[in-house]
């Protein structure tokens, strides 16, 4: 079976204890913004707890009445400092990690492509998450917006709510792990908190939280 899901913005473990049991990805590219949501903003532990990576997007996007936006034409505020914010912030929360040297090259990279759509640098962002996985699970693309999909899809959109993480323990029972800062286990930060803490291991960590079936 392959899974119908919204892309999102450094996803949550998560979203790839998901993607993992599915034997392919078929991203949802012409559904309408959803504010709010895991599209535009992910979780990482600091050491003052947890902290919000948001992405500005341009006003036509977040002020009311402006009309429902296809995800693939939101596009990214980049008059605001929020990528120098981010990547401030993801240093400082994991340069001390054991596999944040290993891996910090490639997320700079795509993070300061400067994509234009938020759809593309989440693509992106997703691809280079998968292949720290080594995941080689086929990524499709939806070619306009179905409510209901085909015969063989799983639908997973809007499965996974930013504003009720109890959405996410639904699809992975957390797996604790060391963490870089706290005493205690934090779960459902982004992927890369799991990614820059246990490198190689990751995916076994994501495997090892499946809930059964």
């Amino acid at each position: 079976m392959h899974c119908l899901i919204d892309l999102h913005y450094l996803p949550s473990i998560a979203y790839f204890s998901v993607l993992l049991r599915h034997e392919g990805v078929v991203l949802e590219k012409h559904e309408h913004y959803v504010k709010q949501s895991f599209r535009n903003r992910c979780s990482i532990l600091t050491a003052n707890g947890t902290q919000p990576l948001i992405i500005p997007l341009t006003a036509k996007h977040t002020l009311p009445n402006q009309g429902k936006i296809p995800i693939k034409d939101v596009r990214i505020d980049y008059s605001q400092k929020w990528l120098n914010n981010h990547w401030r912030a993801v240093t400082s929360a994991y340069r001390n990690a054991p596999y944040f040297e290993h891996y910090a090259d490639d997320l700079h990279d795509n993070l300061f492509g400067r994509q234009a759509f938020l759809y593309d640098l989440n693509y992106n962002l997703l691809t280079m998450c998968l292949n720290w996985l080594n995941a080689a699970l086929p990524v499709q693309e939806t070619s306009s917006y179905e409510k209901t999909p085909a015969n063989g899809i799983v639908d997973l959109r809007n499965a996974l709510i930013a504003k009720k993480t109890e959405t996410l323990d639904t699809y992975y029972k957390p797996v604790a792990y060391t963490q870089v800062f706290g005493n205690g286990f934090v779960k459902h930060l982004s992927i890369i908190d799991l990614v820059f803490c246990r490198g190689p291991e990751a995916r076994k960590v994501i495997e090892a939280g499946a809930p059964v079936k």
